[in-house]
This record gives structure tokens, C-alpha cells and sequence, in this order.
């Protein structure tokens, strides 16, 4: 029992090591910008998001996550601009980051654009192991348990799109920033950012007047960890309202359920629930809930369809 404070440490700071560390959200298609900077200012409009996600419920420590961005076209739209700010704790380390994204669209066909996005940003990580209940206070990682760092990065991103499907690549975070020169780096000596590699793609099909069938998936590739896959399928009933279901592999399945309030609110709930995960017997499954608006400027001509993505 002396050492469960110091475990409990060392878990962490082998997660932010090497497993993957980017916040996951059930509600992935409604985060595109924060995780591929091409994505800014493809809807051709000014729209802001918010998605907070209380993963784990029931679990000490367990992972809180908020996200705020907002996009827009500019310049013919052919140029899109973006910000985001995602805050992200466990435990006793908290993580934020504050970025910019560019975007630029050449057409395909008259149908489709390709962008091309750059991505630039601060992640601030504040770990402080004081907040940890110990029992052996005498143990040499709380004699410098207080850590606060600043760095920098940068990514890229491609989306391809068109008003039935999309498809897109990105690395949101280039740069390994690691611990090596922190006051808690005679511990752990090893921690770094991982570089994350994502793939998104997703389509409509029209089954009638009022329904549509939207399947989308999510890859997240990160080295020292497993593949995982998001795939869900969404029906949409006359534009208005939304559900389906989500597998991740090697993780859990989730249940989405959303509706456009009016024109330009839009507001979405998701629960999944971890399968064959060890801390499932712990917890009450997590939340999420998105709320996006879209700014409909009278200088500019009204979005006449719909876009569900």
C-alpha cells in the first residue's frame, strides 16, 4: 500500500510516455478542425463548437476533457482560418494546448476540393504530484513533485471533400517535446510527447425524402501503441435529427443521439462504455456533449443544403 502513490505516478507519466495521448472523443465527427487543420473553413461558414467529455464516470482521477473551436472561409473561401483550445486532465496532470489552423482549397472536379492545412500551437502540461494521497511521503519523486512546461509544435493535414464524402490525413503534432530537462526528469527520464498520425473518412447516402445514412471512421495511429478504429454508423432523419452507434476497437462501443435545435444551434450526446478494459468493472461508462452554431451573416448568401459534415 506504501508504494500505491508512487504507481500511480509512474502509470501516468508511462501513459503521456508512450501510449496515446491526444484526447479521444465518441464524437469525433464533429472535432475535425482540432485534429486536421485542413478541415478549417470547409463547411463555408462561421461555425464554433464545444465538446466536453467526462470519461471513466465513477473512477478517481479519471480523464476531463473540453474542446472549443471555431473556423471560417475567407477571401472567396478559398482560405480557411481556425482556433481551438482543448483542455485535458488525469489525475494529477493537466494538459492545454492553444492552436492556430491555415487552410488553403484548389478545386478537383466541380464537385470536390483538396485543402492543404498547417497547424501551430502551445501545449502546456502542469503535473503536480502533491495532489496525489501517499502514503510514504518519504519517496524521492514527491521530494520534486511540482512541474510546469511550455512548448511549442506544429502539424499538416490534407482533406478531401466533396458534398457526399470526405476523407483526410493528418499529423497535428510534429514535434516530440519531452521532459528530459524537468525537475521531476531524475524519475522519469524517458517522457515525451508521441507524434499521432489520423485518418478520417466518412459519406452520405441518401436512402429517401427523410432519411439519410452517414458511416464515418476515425484511425489513430501512435508509435509503442495499438491501432485503434473508430467506426460509426449515423442515420439522419429529415436533416434534423441524428443517432447511431460507435465501435472502437480494442476499447468499447457508444451510443450518439443529436438534433439542429433550430438553424444554427446544433446539440449531440454521446455514452460509450469500455469492452474488455479492466477498469470497466470501476466506472459508469463516459459522456459527452457537443453544442455547435453556425453564424449566418446576412452579408453573406444562406447555406441552402444542409452539411452533415
Amino acid at each position: 500500500m506504501k508504494k500505491n502513490g508512487l504507481l500511480i505516478a509512474i502509470l501516468l507519466f508511462s501513459f503521456a510516455g508512450f501510449a496515446q495521448q491526444d484526447a479521444m472523443f465518441t464524437q469525433y465527427m464533429f472535432n475535425t478542425t482540432s485534429v486536421n487543420p485542413a478541415y478549417a473553413g470547409s463547411r463555408n461558414i462561421l461555425s464554433a463548437t464545444t465538446i466536453h467529455r467526462s470519461q471513466w464516470v465513477g473512477f478517481d482521477g479519471a480523464p476531463q476533457t473540453q474542446t472549443f473551436f471555431i473556423d471560417a472561409p475567407i477571401f472567396e473561401e478559398n482560405i480557411g482560418l481556425g482556433g481551438s483550445i482543448i483542455n485535458d486532465r488525469i489525475g494529477p496532470v493537466s494538459a492545454t494546448s492553444i492552436n492556430a489552423d491555415f487552410s488553403y482549397k484548389i478545386k478537383i472536379t466541380k464537385k470536390s476540393k483538396l485543402a492543404f492545412g498547417l497547424k501551430a500551437g502551445l501545449n502546456m502540461i502542469d503535473i503536480n504530484l502533491n495532489q496525489l494521497y501517499v502514503y510514504d511521503k518519504t519517496e524521492s519523486i514527491f521530494n520534486q513533485s511540482v512541474d510546469y512546461r511550455i512548448m511549442p509544435n506544429f502539424g499538416f493535414g490534407l482533406y478531401y471533400f466533396s458534398e457526399k464524402y470526405y476523407a483526410g490525413f493528418s499529423v497535428p503534432k510534429l514535434l516530440k517535446n519531452n521532459f528530459a530537462n524537468s525537475t521531476l526528469s531524475n524519475t522519469i527520464t524517458e517522457a515525451k510527447q508521441a507524434k499521432h498520425y489520423f485518418i478520417i473518412a466518412g459519406a452520405t447516402f441518401k436512402i429517401n425524402d427523410d432519411l439519410k445514412l452517414k458511416p464515418t471512421t476515425f484511425v489513430k495511429i501512435t508509435p509503442n501503441a495499438p491501432i485503434q478504429v473508430d467506426i460509426t454508423p449515423m442515420a439522419i432523419y429529415q436533416d434534423k435529427f441524428w443517432g447511431g452507434l460507435m465501435y472502437r476497437t480494442g476499447d468499447g462501443m457508444g451510443l450518439l443521439l443529436g438534433m439542429n435545435v433550430t438553424e444554427q444551434l446544433g446539440v449531440g450526446y454521446s455514452f460509450d462504455w469500455s469492452l474488455g478494459n479492466k477498469t470497466a468493472v470501476y466506472n459508469a461508462g463516459s459522456h459527452e456533449l457537443m453544442l455547435r452554431y453556425d453564424f449566418i451573416l446576412k452579408a453573406k448568401p444562406k447555406v441552402m443544403s444542409p452539411r452533415h459534415f
